[in-house]
């Protein structure tokens, strides 16, 4: 049986670390509730989009081959523009699909055409605002820039994210979703981009986590009156 000594040593041991990574155990448990009983369908903003709408079909388009692009297309999508046909090619440029133009950015009635056609009917614009750059922690990070912000009338916060450069819809962002990525933060324990599940803090914490969970077993172990009263039986026998 372990000595009174040791015994003590792995109790402090296992109390002090739990009062380390209490907060932190807190909130991978908070967080990881919250990704349970959430519908990630309306995280990622579902019941704000237009989900039936169909791209637009259109006629007497030019051959992407009669585009002027020295490189030769690599790659192409076609962009329903302000009602207008546009390729997007090598990702990199638009050409009006019709006479082969180049055209450089969208325009602020642009973005809310393309806008409009991908969130669901009877939501107010409320402001449109142009963005060029986005820091590490910006609900936008790591998408195409520059990008038009539409903000709606709407008691989530409701915002839309169009791209300048290819007339993109991106994406949506409203409040739960940005409690679920502050707690994806939390979780995730990547403190400087939010996305990195391969944190040296993550894997340190995660030791130590289980290192406590070891020395709460070895506390029970060494103090319970059961696992005594058993090893001094065996100890009698021999």
């Amino acid at each position: 049986m372990v000595n009174r000594h040791t015994a003590l040593k792995i109790r402090k041991t296992h109390r002090y670390l739990g009062l380390f990574l209490g907060i932190q155990f807190l909130f991978w448990t908070i967080s990881g509730m919250y990704f349970s009983w959430t519908d990630i369908d309306d995280i990622h903003g579902d019941h704000f989009k237009n989900l039936e709408h169909q791209p637009k079909a259109f006629n007497n388009l030019i051959s992407p081959s009669q585009l002027n692009v020295s490189e030769g297309v690599n790659t192409i999508a076609l962009r329903d523009i302000g009602n207008v046909p546009y390729y997007w090619v090598n990702g990199k440029q638009l050409y009006n699909a019709v006479d082969g133009s180049p055209k450089n950015s969208i325009t602020e009635e642009e973005a809310l055409y393309v806008a409009k056609n991908y969130m669901k009917n009877g939501l107010e614009v409320d402001a449109i605002e142009q963005i060029n750059e986005v820091g590490k922690h910006h609900e936008y990070r790591e998408k195409l820039l520059p990008a038009y912000v539409i903000s709606y009338k709407t008691d989530e916060a409701l915002k839309a994210y169009v791209s300048t450069k290819d007339g993109k819809f991106q994406t949506v962002r409203h409040r739960s979703w940005r409690w679920f990525d502050f707690l994806w933060m939390t979780h995730t324990m990547d403190y400087d981009g939010r996305d990195n599940f391969n944190t040296m803090v993550l894997r340190a914490f995660s030791l130590l986590g289980l290192i406590t969970v070891l020395s709460g077993f070895l506390l029970w172990y060494t103090s319970s009156p059961s696992v005594r009263k058993l090893l001094k039986r065996k100890k009698t026998k021999k």
